[in-house]
């Protein structure tokens, strides 16, 4: 079950307008920080993804399997979809197997280089036209604030990454 701090956020992504992959973002950064807090492991930074995503569907946001996913994705994200209006528990037994199964593995693939890693891999799957088009609705969605907050960070990094280079140097 979700913690009830990320279903605030996710339903405040949601009044705000945000997407639905936004929304699920909420579920995700929970469980990398899971994984970090050794709660569980995961064995790749995919299934640490995979996992979010699949509490995200089942807390009832309105996310579909991408269009070109494999037969068992589809189904897995149908599934999930599903179970967010039923009502229903997974079986106990079944819940612990799969809590036993990822306490075997380890918290690295949640590193911050692994998502980097993952992060690049997948934004270079899409087209250059495409991140461009994502990053103008993020503009958007942002707002007068939101916009200025972000400036004044990256001001912030670029101030900080200019006097480590110089410290180096």
């Amino acid at each position: 079950m979700p913690e009830r701090k990320t279903l605030e956020r996710a339903a405040r992504d949601k009044r705000q307008g945000k997407s639905a992959s936004t929304q699920a973002g909420e579920f995700i950064r929970e469980e990398i920080e899971h994984v970090r807090a050794g709660k569980h492991g995961v064995r790749s930074t995919k299934q640490a993804v995979a996992i979010g995503l699949s509490k995200a569907r089942r807390a009832g946001v309105k996310l579909p399997a991408p269009k070109h996913a494999s037969a068992a994705v589809k189904r897995k994200a149908e599934q999930d979809l599903k179970a967010a209006g039923d009502g229903q528990a997974k079986s106990r037994s079944r819940a612990r197997a799969a809590a036993g199964a990822l306490k075997k593995e380890n918290a690295r693939p949640a590193s911050p280089q692994a998502l980097s890693r993952q992060a690049s891999a997948a934004a270079s799957q899409r087209s250059a036209a495409d991140r461009s088009a994502a990053a103008r609705k993020a503009a958007r969605t942002k707002g007068a604030a939101g916009r200025s907050a972000a400036a004044k960070k990256a001001a912030r990094t670029r101030a900080a990454n200019r006097q480590a280079r110089h410290a180096a140097a």
